[in-house]
Parts: structure tokens; C-alpha cells; sequence
């Protein structure tokens, strides 16, 4: 098990790498909130917006999640434990002002990418209006408004 990756899998590379390059930046396994021992695969600090991609395998995915023949019961309770964890997570961001995006590895990830960028896009306009900040501040630049953590 410690062969498996927890970070930089090759459908998060994809679709960051789709992100990206249409111009929105973001942090890579970082805590959407430092109270919630949970790690988003991206997020968007401004937006508020928590992208998590999920292993079939891992996390239990309706079209490919396949019972493991090896030890069928441990498999079985660890998928079911992380799919609450995942339910729980969903719902501690939610209430926070959260949007979270969970994608599956098996979704295209151009068209995964374009759901994320709508999103963070729409968030950010709206944040905006709202005369709220939109970008979390850099270590190399002056902290001229207080931003929300």
C-alpha cells in the first residue's frame, strides 16, 4: 500500500495541468480549512472552491469499484469508512461557504477542468460584486486588505 500515491496522480496532473493553462491558479494538498484534518487535491483560496479527485478504487465509484478478492471484508468497511469521510468532508466545507467539486479518475479531465474553471470563475465574480478579495495573499507582497482565512 505505500506504492500508492496520495498526491500528483496522473488524472490530478491532467487536470491541473488543463487548469492551469487556462489561466487560474491554485495550491496543490492543501486544507481548505485548517480546522477540517482534510486535504483537497485543489483549491481555489478567493473562490472558496475545493477540488477533490477521487480514485474508483479508493473511494468506491458506482461504474468501476470492484470488490477485492484478497481480504473481501477489510476492502469492503475501508471503502465504506473513506465514502463517509468523504460525505463528512462535503458537508464541514459546505457549511462553511465551500463549493466542493469531486471527480472521479475515470472523468475527462478537459471536461472535468472546464467544470472547475466555470465554477471558480463564477465564484470570483460573484465574490467581486460583493467588493470581497479575490486572490489569498503572497508571502512577496504587501498586505494592504485583511483577506478571510
Amino acid at each position: 500500500m505505500q506504492a500508492n500515491q496520495w498526491r500528483d496522480t496522473k488524472p490530478e496532473l491532467a487536470i491541473r495541468r488543463v487548469v492551469y493553462a487556462s489561466g487560474l491558479r491554485y495550491r496543490v494538498d492543501a486544507r481548505p480549512l485548517k480546522e477540517l484534518n482534510r486535504r483537497a487535491d485543489l483549491v481555489f483560496l478567493g473562490a472558496k472552491v475545493a477540488v477533490f479527485v477521487d480514485g474508483c478504487f479508493w473511494h468506491g465509484c458506482p461504474q468501476h469499484y470492484t470488490v477485492a478478492i484478497a481480504n473481501a471484508e477489510f476492502w469492503a468497511e475501508k471503502v465504506r469508512r473513506n465514502r463517509e469521510r468523504d460525505i463528512e468532508t462535503n458537508e464541514a466545507l459546505v457549511a462553511a461557504g465551500w463549493v466542493v467539486i469531486r471527480v472521479w479518475e475515470h472523468e475527462d479531465p478537459n471536461a472535468a477542468a472546464g467544470q472547475v474553471a466555470e465554477t471558480v470563475r463564477g465564484r470570483s465574480r460573484s465574490a467581486s460584486r460583493r467588493g470581497a478579495p479575490l486572490t489569498a495573499p503572497c508571502s512577496n507582497r504587501p498586505r494592504s486588505v485583511e483577506l478571510p482565512l
